[in-house]
């Protein structure tokens, strides 16, 4: 006869940070790795549906920030089962944790798209800051660093998004 997994089994401590911080820690996590998804998909979606005189320049620099979003998830999600934690296991947990909103909306203009993408990178970016405080908090050197780099690079996608639709008609 088979065993049933115990949805409530304990976590597996992997770290030496102690219950308290694995808790906080892999929690922000979560909702991080949750929010890159949301945000790889929105980048797709509007990549896949870009139109105009700048499509093919518009086209090819959502594809890097993508390919770049869709590589921060594996990285969130190993920290976070480093660290002893389990991480997004469905779409549905992804849903439930994210805090950047979808948009579904059919016909948005390159700046609409732009715009939206830059003002959920900067959200992003607030996150990682907040996620980053609970880390020093909780002396999570290793986390706080992949932190720093991440927020480095989505600095630079708010950027060129920022220059990019500030130079649109």
């Amino acid at each position: 006869m088979m065993k049933k997994e115990n949805k409530t089994a304990k976590m597996e401590m992997s770290s030496d940070l102690g219950t308290e911080a694995v808790t906080a820690i892999s929690e922000d996590l979560r909702h991080l790795l949750a929010d890159v998804f949301a945000l790889y998909l929105k980048t797709k979606n509007f990549h896949w549906h870009m139109k105009g005189p700048h499509f093919r320049d518009y086209h090819l620099l959502l594809d890097e920030q993508a390919t770049q979003i869709f590589a921060m998830s594996d990285d969130v999600a190993e920290r976070s089962r480093k660290l002893g934690a389990t991480t997004l296991r469905s779409i549905g947990d992804i849903a439930r944790n994210q805090r950047l909103k979808d948009n579904d909306k059919a016909g948005l203009s390159p700046k609409e798209m732009l715009s939206d993408l830059c003002n959920d990178t900067q959200k992003l970016i607030g996150f990682l800051r907040s996620t980053h405080e609970v880390c020093d908090k909780h002396g999570d050197v290793a986390t706080a660093s992949l932190i720093e780099v991440w927020i480095d690079e989505a600095e630079r996608r708010h950027w060129f998004l920022a220059e990019t639709v500030g130079g649109m008609e």
